[in-house]
């Protein structure tokens, strides 16, 4: 029998719910999530293998208006990926009775590609089925969808129905990636990512979007098995250094703990995790602190 496989990329607004698709599609934390927009900084892989196809998810960061060099490479590595793969999943929230500008411009930029487009209509346990039909119709009206699927990201297990849609249109093709490869992300930059998920979950709105982590030493002890982690966290104001260390170092401690925890039961092992604070202003607009912490291709 042929094997199947290919790309698929996953776009749509900041926060409708694609990492957290992502993380539900391979049972497994690939992509940091929190209710803040702009979560996801970069593309992410995640791999699917069985006996007869292989799919590789693409997690792409929320296209919106940039205000930033930041900004600037998170839209442009979204809308770059929408020509390199076999099908984009276009997410968009059941909540909203109509689509709002952001899901407009995202639309424009798709008329223009060749890969199929699944419109994917996420939330659907937030409101009454009464009101899916308006929307579809509302979307349909904009451009022809090679399929339109309603999901919850949050609540329904391996979404089972929008892989059998992905499946038939698959093409034919080889393994790109090991039969036990789950990401192409590496240990080091999952336990960055993890670090500042922690951040988002803990402080204020104005503090996170500021925040990078770069993790600067990642190494196991010869004679434990435990691995040290030494990692930087960047802000771009005193007045947020202060947030992030908290009175009497209390906040990052809180950070530490629980990205430890966190780390640990994603690398089954013992982690020593020590971080630092640092202020970088404006670190969001120089190319070589971008560089340094990977949003630079």
């Amino acid at each position: 029998m042929s094997f199947k496989s290919g790309f698929i990329s996953i776009v749509g607004r900041p926060n409708v719910g694609k990492s957290t698709l992502l993380n539900n599609i391979t049972g497994e934390k690939i992509a940091i999530m929190s209710d803040k927009p702009q979560t996801t900084r970069n593309t992410i892989k995640a791999v699917i293998t069985g006996d007869e196809h292989q799919i590789v998810f693409i997690d792409t960061p929320g296209i919106h208006k940039p205000k930033n060099k930041l900004g600037d490479f998170m839209v442009n590595i979204a809308v770059e990926t929408l020509n390199e793969v076999d099908v984009v999943l276009f997410l968009v929230e059941a909540q909203n009775l109509k689509p709002g500008p952001g899901d407009l411009f995202i639309v424009e930029q798709l008329k223009n590609v060749k890969s199929k487009v699944f419109l994917v209509i996420n939330k659907i346990d937030l409101i009454d089925k009464s009101q899916l039909l308006p929307l579809i119709s509302a979307y349909k009206d904009l451009m022809n969808f090679e399929a339109l699927i309603p999901i919850s990201a949050l609540k329904d297990e391996k979404q089972d129905p929008l892989i059998s849609e992905i499946l038939k249109v698959l093409p034919e093709g080889p393994k790109y990636f090991p039969e036990d490869m789950m990401t192409d992300q590496p240990e080091k930059l999952i336990a960055a990512e993890l670090i500042r998920e922690k951040i988002l979950h803990l402080v204020s709105d104005e503090v996170p979007h500021g925040v990078g982590v770069e993790v600067i030493s990642f190494k196991q002890r010869d004679d434990k098995d435990i691995i040290n982690i030494q990692a930087n966290i960047y802000c771009e104001k005193d007045t947020h250094k202060g947030i992030l260390i908290g009175k009497g170092g209390s906040m990052l401690k809180r950070i530490g703990s629980l990205s430890r925890t966190e780390i640990e039961n994603l690398l089954g092992i013992q982690v020593f995790l020590e971080l630092w604070v640092k202020v970088k202003p404006d670190w969001r607009n120089s190319e070589q602190m971008l560089k340094v912490l990977g949003y630079r291709k």
